[in-house]
Formats: structure tokens, C-alpha cells, sequence
């Protein structure tokens, strides 16, 4: 039996897939976005949020029968609205044989994985096996500029969503809109012509920027140093990726 750590669970998310569900924040992160909103999902290990007032532990170890039956408390729930289990992070694809314990032991629940894409074919392909919906993401193009605003290059990342695009599981590609980034009409361009002519993909979600991201970094014990000007207007251009035939919305 395979433990994990867990630094949040959400109960009826209605963003995070169809209909409600329970969302599963897993711990640890490969990739050090600028702009992660999730900093305390980055270490692998249990960390102290410590804020005015306030302090809470972002980190808890569950075996996965214990997790599974915690989820499956809520199945019926779950199912009646159309929904189910979402394992978001971090990165689930570092906890991936845990995750995959636990979604063994669901009742018959819809499982959607969250994911950079950012880990090893063997350990994406254990969770797609067992997964219904895949959110996947896309930022950078460029190999140098993905590697300098995450800290890794995407060599992972393209070869995944190939895998993907083979598998036969439905997927939505998820592209947060950084200011001067990720939102600049050369990357879109490039997502959009990456994405032409996959199979399997559902939609393109284009995610505005959140300005509230570097709000839990001090709780973190963390300093927020995004390296883009966070007040510049965002170039939201739909029409990229509609001249390629490649369906898309601002989520």
C-alpha cells in the first residue's frame, strides 16, 4: 500500500471538470513557474502556511484506501451532479503510483487528472489508463523561454501530449495567459499549430492571469519575484487559434 501527501482537498469544485467534484491537491511540484498560485504545492514535503492569526499545515500523508474511502464517501453526490474526482497539484504525475491506488479503489467515480505533463512516459501513462478527462498544460513553445520561466525545458511535456493525442482519452489543452509570456501572439501561434490536427482534443481553455498569485508566498515563507510586469493588458487573440481550426474559449 503507497502513501501520499496532500495539501488540499476541495469539495464541490465546479471548476475543476464537469459537474461537482472533489478535488485532490497533490504535494510537490517539478516545474517552478513564476507565476504558480500554488506555492505550497511545490515541495514534496509538508509545509507550514504561517499568516496574521493564522496557521495551517499544507501537507497530510494518507494511505490510499484511506484517501479512497474519503472520496468515496461523497459518490453518490458525485455522480448524481455529473461529476467526480479531479487530482490537481502540484504535480500529480510525482505521485502517480499512489494516485493510481487510490483511483483503483473509487466507485466507479469519473477521474480527471490535472497535469503540467512534466514527468515520465511510464508514470503518465499509469494515470491516463485509468483517467476519463485529461487537463493539460500548455505555457511555452520555446524551449529556452519555458525553461527560463519554469525552471525546466518542455522536452517532456510535447513528448506527453503525443502520448496523449494517442491514447484515446478525451483532453483539454489549459493555457494560463501570462502578461508579456505566454500570451504573446508568436506563442499562441505556436500552441495553435502544435495543436492543429490532434486527435482527442476537446478545446483550448485560454486561463486570464490571476493577479491574486503572489498573495501565498509569504504565508509560504517564499518571496513572489515574477519577472513580467503583472499590470500589463493581456493579449487574449481567439481568432489564432479559430484561423487553424482549433476550438477555443477563455475559460
Amino acid at each position: 500500500m503507497v502513501t501520499g501527501i496532500v495539501f488540499d482537498i476541495r469539495e464541490f469544485a465546479v471548476h475543476d471538470g464537469p459537474g461537482i467534484r472533489t478535488t485532490v491537491f497533490m504535494k510537490g511540484c517539478p516545474l517552478s513557474c513564476t507565476w504558480c498560485h500554488n506555492p505550497e504545492g511545490q515541495s514534496s514535503q509538508p509545509l507550514l502556511m504561517q499568516s496574521p492569526g493564522r496557521s495551517r499545515l499544507a501537507g497530510t500523508e494518507y494511505s490510499s484506501e484511506t484517501l479512497a474511502g474519503l472520496l468515496n464517501r461523497q459518490a453518490a453526490i458525485l455522480k448524481a451532479n455529473d461529476g467526480g474526482v479531479t487530482f490537481s497539484g502540484g504535480e500529480p504525475l510525482m505521485q502517480a503510483a499512489f494516485i493510481s491506488e487510490v483511483i483503483d479503489l473509487l466507485d466507479g467515480l469519473h477521474v480527471l487528472i490535472d497535469t503540467s505533463g512534466f514527468g515520465s512516459q511510464g508514470d503518465f501513462c499509469l494515470l491516463l489508463e485509468r483517467s476519463q478527462l485529461v487537463f493539460y498544460d500548455l505555457k511555452l513553445i520555446d524551449r529556452e523561454k519555458h525553461k527560463r520561466y519554469t525552471g525546466c525545458d518542455n522536452d517532456l511535456i510535447l513528448n506527453n501530449l503525443h502520448v496523449l493525442a494517442a491514447s484515446k482519452v478525451p483532453y483539454v489543452i489549459r493555457v494560463p495567459l501570462i502578461p508579456g509570456i505566454t500570451d504573446t501572439n508568436e506563442n499562441l501561434a505556436a500552441i495553435a499549430g502544435t495543436l492543429q490536427g490532434l486527435p482527442g482534443l476537446v478545446r483550448v481553455d485560454l486561463l486570464p492571469y490571476n493577479r491574486a498569485a503572489g498573495a501565498k508566498y509569504p504565508a509560504a515563507g517564499m518571496k513572489f519575484n515574477p519577472g513580467y510586469d503583472e499590470t500589463q493588458p493581456l493579449n487574449i487573440n481567439l481568432a489564432i487559434f479559430e484561423s487553424l481550426a482549433v476550438k477555443v474559449r477563455v475559460a
